[in-house]
Formats: structure tokens, C-alpha cells, sequence
């Protein structure tokens, strides 16, 4: 099976819905914060091993305890990830901090800020006229 194969496509978007759920509904555990998504899964092509890029509203430190939570939590995700999809081998996870929403507020913030710099630099320039 190839990396961009369907069916890889297929298996990726099937493990980030398990995942999701199951940090969403089922993990009890304090230190993973409510705010964590599941932006992107990818499951090697001969399903040994899954990245799963996990994002986290908060700060440093709660980014930080969802990791560690997950990380602790890996052995039950997996063993409901098998009951849930039938794959032939249960890939072992690991979990990455992705910080590309994070990179996108605060993008989204500075363009916002030059913006608002632009136009009073042109309703001055209206007064002067």
C-alpha cells in the first residue's frame, strides 16, 4: 500500500474520527484539557505506527499536561482503536503537538494590528488634506 494510496486515505480519516472520539468522550484523565483536537492522523502504509497532530487551546503549560495525559492514556486509545477498526495490525501511536492553529491566531492577530495601523495612517492623512 502506498503513503497517498484511498485506501491509507481511508484508514487515516478513520483512526483521527476513533481518536477524537475517544479523547473527547471516554478519557477521564484530569491533566487532558478539554479544548484538544485531533487535527491530522497518519498511519504508516504497513500500519506499524501512527502520528496523530493533537492541538491544544490553552497555554504552554495545559499543551504540556495533554501531552503527558495522552502519552499515558496511549495503551487504552489503542485497545479501543483495535475493537473500533478492523485493521490487521493496531499501529502503536505517538502524539505531536501541532501549533499550526496557534501560528494562524496569532498570524491572524498581526495582520489585524497592520490593518488597523493602515487606516489611521489614511485617516490622518485625510485631516492633513
Amino acid at each position: 500500500m502506498r503513503k497517498n494510496s484511498v485506501k491509507n486515505i481511508r484508514i487515516n480519516g478513520e483512526v483521527q474520527k476513533v481518536l477524537a472520539e475517544t479523547i473527547r468522550g471516554e478519557i477521564k484523565d484530569p491533566r487532558i484539557s478539554p479544548l484538544t483536537s485531533v487535527v491530522s492522523v497518519e498511519v504508516s502504509p504497513d500500519l506499524k505506527t501512527c502520528k496523530a497532530w493533537i492541538s491544544v487551546l490553552g497555554n504552554e503549560e495545559a499543551q504540556k499536561e495533554t501531552l503527558a495525559g495522552l502519552k499515558s492514556a496511549t495503551g487504552y486509545i489503542k485497545n479501543r482503536l483495535a475493537k473500533t477498526v478492523n485493521l490487521r495490525n493496531t499501529p502503536e501511536i505517538t502524539f505531536v503537538l501541532d501549533q499550526s492553529i496557534a501560528y494562524g491566531v496569532n498570524m491572524s492577530h498581526k495582520i489585524d494590528e497592520v490593518m488597523s495601523k493602515q487606516e489611521q495612517k489614511e485617516e490622518k492623512e485625510e485631516e492633513n488634506e
